[in-house]
């Protein structure tokens, strides 16, 4: 089977733009790498998605039994707590050999680490869910082959890199970290400095050589083949590099997602593309492209922002950014989440929240025992970038009822909102920080990071009044909830309705047929609260479908408890 005509002349723009005279032959090699995969690979998948496609973001190896390999001791972990049927997909974070940041410096992109498993460990996985893996092309571990071989002059490898003169003005340059943009390197040609956006260890590629994005593509291709559905591009912001600019979201680096989504359309539909850039909400919703990009973006702002709402009872930010999310293009969503392995990002709130309720709210975290990490902006000073804290402590409550409480609500909102899904493994099972580990490693990201005893963690969770095994035990009843409602489809249209209370948000799921509709009330506050909801929205009966058998007669107003969330039919 060959790339179709029409398929080839976008992926010949594009390469024009990225490489001009030298477009015609990386074209040639293009169509060469994707002709077999458009012959082995599935032409037809089901629906790109629908309400059922719920994401739980775990490690490789977070949880460990005896006798197995890890990829299979999660596997058992999933089906013995009954989340089989109430998640779609599986996102496990880099799986691959690497030399720091917990996977995100690729060793070899072609292997599992045998730490984990072996690939025939991730098709188990796959038989029961939907897998998701991370494509970090931004930068790989400076102990890659590809980098060794650098470092010892072997071709192609000596343009595989980016090499700056360190008297090169490159203060313009957007900093994610405040670590050094450049690291020296001994070669066989003498001293280099190489362009380092996150670490020593994580050496960027030079994507304005053909020969790296081939490789890439290849990448991304093979990891399709081993059956991944969603491909994360890690880190994709900052992919090219130019002197004199800012280095992030340059028009070449979406000319090279959108050259992805060509290549994945023409061999694997179906196939979704979701673009990681922890950056302001504008910037973010750029990756759709003309409806051309990234089928899926990261909807960064929505963490901090529910989390801030929750630990103020003032949700008024957080209903004003929902009523004012512009529509996504056709055959296109969002990845909602709260929480991830990473921290809650506070760039996502520039321009949303004020800089006074910023500093109360980094206090907040602070006083629930986060950390904050920095970056270093272009003047030398250094800013906030995340928040370092498990999800379920920076709800915490001096009330252990309302601690869980409000943590619940905060994942039935996030749930219901338009969009696919995220769930991070330690929520699931209300982790608490774990400051052991980021003594262990000396690094804050370590206190969402914590591994499992497979044995252990089902030990907790049967215990009596076991604060995970409660969490755990409501988080399945509201997933099988869900996957139940039309009207929580990725693309089911949402509008926001006013409910005329600081503490209260609402917004109405409309399915694509329009044949249901649901109200999701959030009581984001301390005390109760009265909603008349005929008023609101006319529904008629008025079922809460998350309190089983509760109901309300027409005219009759709803009361939510403090941080109470219903789903009203």
């Amino acid at each position: 089977m060959t790339v179709p005509e029409p398929i080839q002349r976008r992926i010949r723009g594009r390469l024009e733009l990225l490489y001009g005279d030298r477009a015609p032959e990386c074209l040639d090699r293009v169509v060469r790498l994707l002709a077999p995969y458009a012959a082995k690979l599935p032409q037809t998948r089901k629906p790109a998605w629908n309400q059922r496609d719920t994401v739980l973001i775990t490690y490789g190896d977070q949880v460990r039994a005896a006798g197995v390999s890890p990829l299979r001791s999660l596997g058992m972990f999933l089906d013995r707590a009954g989340l089989k049927d109430v998640l779609g997909t599986i996102h496990i974070l880099p799986f691959f050999p690497y030399s720091s940041d917990d996977g995100f410096s690729v060793i070899d992109y072609r292997q599992v680490d045998p730490a984990l498993g072996d690939w025939s460990d991730l098709a188990a996985l796959g038989n029961n869910y939907e897998l998701m893996f991370d494509l970090v092309l931004n930068h790989v571990s400076r102990r890659s082959r590809w980098f060794t071989d650098y470092v010892a002059g072997r071709h192609p490898y000596t343009d595989y890199f980016i090499e700056v003169d360190p008297s090169v003005d490159l203060s313009s340059v957007v900093r994610p970290r405040n670590l050094p943009l450049l690291t020296p390197v001994e070669t066989s040609r003498g001293l280099r400095h190489v362009w380092t956006t996150f670490s020593d260890d994580q050496i960027d590629l030079k994507y304005a050589e053909p020969d790296v994005l081939l490789e890439m593509l290849s990448v991304l291709l093979f990891y399709i083949e081993q059956g991944a559905r969603i491909i994360r591009l890690d880190a994709i912001a900052y992919l090219w590099k130019t002197f004199g600019t800012s280095s992030i979201h340059l028009p070449q680096t979406h000319e090279v997602v959108k050259l992805m989504r060509d290549v994945v359309d023409a061999v694997a539909p179906g196939t979704i593309l979701l673009t990681e850039t922890n950056v302001p909400q504008e910037e973010n919703a750029s990756y759709f492209g003309d409806g051309d990009e990234a089928h899926m973006v990261y909807q960064f702002s929505l963490g901090p922002l529910l989390l801030e709402s929750l630990l103020t009872g003032d949700a008024t930010l957080l209903a004003g950014w929902l009523k004012g999310l512009p529509s996504t293009p056709p055959g296109a969503t969002v990845f909602n989440f709260t929480a991830s392995h990473d921290g809650i990002g506070v760039r996502p709130l520039e321009g949303i929240m004020p800089a006074d309720r910023k500093v109360r709210f980094i206090e907040m975290i602070r006083a629930r025992g986060g950390h904050v990490s920095t970056k270093r902006n272009p003047d030398g000073s250094e800013s906030p970038y995340e928040l370092n804290i498990t999800w379920f402590s920076a709800l915490s409550d001096t009330d252990p009822q309302r601690h869980i409480r409000r943590f619940l609500t905060s994942q039935a909102v996030m749930l219901a909102l338009r969009g696919i899904p995220g769930v991070y493994f330690h929520s699931l099972v209300a982790t608490p920080n774990d400051t052991a580990g980021v003594e262990r490693s000396g690094r804050a990201r370590s206190i969402n990071r914590k591994k499992c005893q497979l044995d252990e963690l089902e030990s907790d969770l049967r215990a009596r009044d076991s604060v995970p095994g409660r969490v755990l035990a409501e988080f399945r009843r509201i997933l099988a909830v869900r996957v139940q409602q039309p009207a929580f489809h990725p693309e089911a249209r949402q509008d926001v309705v006013d409910l005329g209370h600081s503490s209260l948000i609402g917004f109405l799921r409309t399915s694509l047929d329009e044949r249901q509709r649901i109200l999701v009330l959030a009581n984001l506050g301390p005390q109760p609260c009265e909603i008349d909801c005929a008023a609101v929205a006319g529904l008629s009966p008025k079922t809460d479908l998350l309190a089983e058998s509760e109901t309300w007669s027409p005219g009759n107003t709803i009361r939510l408890e403090a941080y109470q969330t219903a789903w009203v039919t």
